[in-house]
């Protein structure tokens, strides 16, 4: 019988001796590269912290010990030995369990997790919670090193040292970039240093040289800092200790033995400390190890090979053809620079940085700094394009707010993701975007029905003077042909695209597609919907709507984003602005926190599909006639 079997909980992985965690550690791994395998999701940055996973479960009591996984895409294994199990077989299916950690999904997971570096600031806040309310079990943050790039984990760590909370912080260093003196001296220093009765001998020696007349406590700090000059050279810990952290580390993230005498020594501080641990992305399969970015979110995929499996032919998708427009614009245009935030492969800049080394930035997990600094940028004249998924422009709404739109910018944003993204469930859907950037004064939004309107919205964005968004989905395009020689369009025009004279299909970006196929389907019952392509939700045009208000006529509007404030909110009140009175019905998403599912179903489940649209459009044209 398989030992994961007979792992139901960390209760359970308590009863085993040390030796058998290693076969254990091994059928999690197994277990993790064959259900990635056939659904897909973040293989690389979970095989590494596999080890990590089963020495914190083992030393410490969650969920009494509060756990918590930055980027949660660190957690399969944490899943795995917390009752999920069973349920690993589900893993971002429609129904089954989270790819990130969810509050909803299990006690064991203390935070939802699916944006980077905020396990420092929620741990500190539960430690705090805890020393108010009398508790002392621990709190431990397990942060990636990508997002130690952020400053949140900064701001955070900072206020953990001043406020003295009792926090342990584990870095899990996965690529070895700040771990040059990885090794068996390293490793030992950090276990010695971390032992029980060093630490109490250190605090009672502490004392003694505090208490002595006169000079006490400048002989105290003169051992401090001996003490700390010598850990400082000998391991990368320096940064930590300013932050008034105890560092530990580096140490080795797969020796299981290493992993836990050193966490049994250091979970009874109570004081802030600090812990390197230094993984291997992919550990453990092969092609993981020899290619971690391609591993780190990957689609079902051959075990024995490392290899995608085939799919249907598709045409190129929405980021491969922003990719090409963007190089040849670059070429065109030597003022145009591209910035991304640790995304230049998932964003399409990674061709960019390769023509264009010198105009393509990469600022690490920081997109309020990105977006500063595409400000800072354009101030000298260039053209800055920040190409950002959908749901992590959110986090630097502030920068958009006073550092772009108030003195008017230049900025375009790429913004990627826009919409359903499926099987990343709510902390990745796009659907906030539209209605956030709609009341920025002086921001260009623009999204488009295919790849070739794309490359005219780029064009559009990087001569227009202001800042500006475009909005495109994932995925695959539509197939059309793409003129890269294309006119930018006009400003706040919309494109009718078919002509009717009983309702309008109002739609915007991907769910144009859509109203042409409902307009068919009406036709074949003699009814002719007219279908519009706004183009555009800021400006919007006016004079088209103005038409439409003075002929009373029934309109459906179509946006895959949230309802509240996006392309029917901005009908609704410009004709409620100039007392117009037309039937509208608004299709789009009522709850961004939808479900992980495939999304044409989600779709279906806010009423964007074809059927709901002709479905609705026949109830506006009754009760029209009523």
């Amino acid at each position: 019988m398989a030992l994961l079997d007979t792992i139901h909980s960390p209760a359970d992985l308590k009863k085993l001796k040390r030796p058998e965690l290693f076969r254990l550690a091994s059928e999690i791994r197994a277990k993790i590269i064959d259900v990635t395998s056939r659904n897909g999701g973040h293989l690389a940055s979970s095989l590494g912290a596999v080890e990590l996973t089963l020495a914190i479960h083992y030393v410490f009591d969650a969920p009494r010990d509060k756990l918590i996984w930055d980027v949660g895409h660190q957690a399969y294994a944490h899943k795995l030995v917390t009752g999920r199990s069973q349920a690993f077989e589900t893993l971002r299916k429609p129904g089954g369990i989270s790819g990130f950690p969810r509050i909803s999904e299990s006690p064991y997971d203390a935070f939802s997790t699916g944006h980077s570096s905020t396990s420092i600031s929620a741990g500190l806040g539960m430690a705090h919670a805890k020393r108010l309310s009398g508790d002392n079990h621990k709190v431990v943050a397990v942060i990636g090193d990508g997002s130690m790039t952020a400053g949140l984990a900064y701001e955070a760590l900072n206020h953990a040292g001043d406020s003295r909370g009792n926090l342990l912080v584990i870095l899990n260093d996965n690529d070895m970039s700040i771990s040059p003196n990885v090794g068996a001296l390293s490793s030992f220093l950090s276990r010695t240093f971390s032992a029980r009765y060093l630490q109490d001998l250190r605090a009672e020696f502490g004392k003694f040289l505090k208490s002595l007349p006169r000079i006490g406590d400048d002989v105290y700090q003169l051992a401090k800092r001996s003490e700390e000059s010598f850990k400082a050279f000998v391991t990368p810990g320096m940064l930590f200790e300013a932050f008034n952290f105890d560092y530990f580390g580096p140490i080795n993230g797969h020796r299981l033995d290493h992993l836990i005498d050193i966490l049994e020594n250091i979970k009874e501080l109570q004081e802030p400390v600090l812990l390197h641990v230094t993984t291997r992305k992919g550990m453990g399969y092969p092609p993981a190890e020899k290619n971690p970015t391609f591993f780190h979110g990957v689609a079902p995929f051959d075990i024995k090979t490392g290899e995608k499996l085939p799919a249907a032919p598709s045409p190129p998708t929405y980021t491969e053809v922003f990719s090409e427009a963007l190089c040849r614009m670059g070429k065109e245009n030597p003022r145009i620079a591209a910035i991304t935030a640790a995304m230049p492969e998932g964003t399409g800049l990674s061709a960019f940085a390769a023509r264009f080394k010198e105009r393509f930035f990469d600022v690490g997990i920081a997109e309020q700094h990105a977006v500063t600094f595409a400000a800072g940028m354009a101030t000298e004249g260039y053209r800055p394009v920040v190409a950002i998924y959908s749901t992590f422009l959110q986090r630097a709404y502030d920068s958009l707010v006073h550092d772009v739109c108030l003195d008017g910018h230049p900025v375009l944003f790429a913004i990627d993701r826009g919409g359903f993204v499926g099987d990343d469930g709510p902390t990745h859907h796009g659907l906030l975007d539209m209605a956030s950037l709609r009341p920025l004064p002086g921001m260009l939004i623009m999204a488009p029905r295919d790849e070739a309107q794309l490359v005219a919205m780029l064009k559009t964005g990087l001569s227009h003077d202001g800042p500006s968004a475009i909005r495109y989905p994932r995925g695959a395009g539509v197939g059309v042909p793409v003129d890269w020689d294309c006119p930018p369009l006009p400003l706040g025009k919309a494109e009718i695209l078919r002509a009717g004279q009983d309702l309008t299909l109002f739609a915007l970006g991907r769910p144009v597609q859509a109203a042409l196929e409902a307009a068919e389907i009406l036709a074949s019952q003699g009814i002719e919907a007219q279908v519009v392509d706004a183009r555009f939700l800021k400006p919007l045009d006016e004079a088209f709507l103005e038409n439409l208000g003075l002929s009373g006529k029934p309109m459906v509007t179509l946006e895959e984003g949230v309802l509240a404030g996006g392309l029917g909110s901005a009908v609704l009140e410009f004709f409620a602005d100039r007392g117009m009175v037309c039937p509208v019905r608004r299709l789009g998403v009522e709850n961004p926190f939808m479900p992980h599912d495939h999304p044409d179903t989600l779709r279906r489940k806010c009423g964007l599909d074809v059927a709901s649209i002709v479905r609705v459009s026949l109830q506006m044209l009754e009760k029209a006639a009523t």
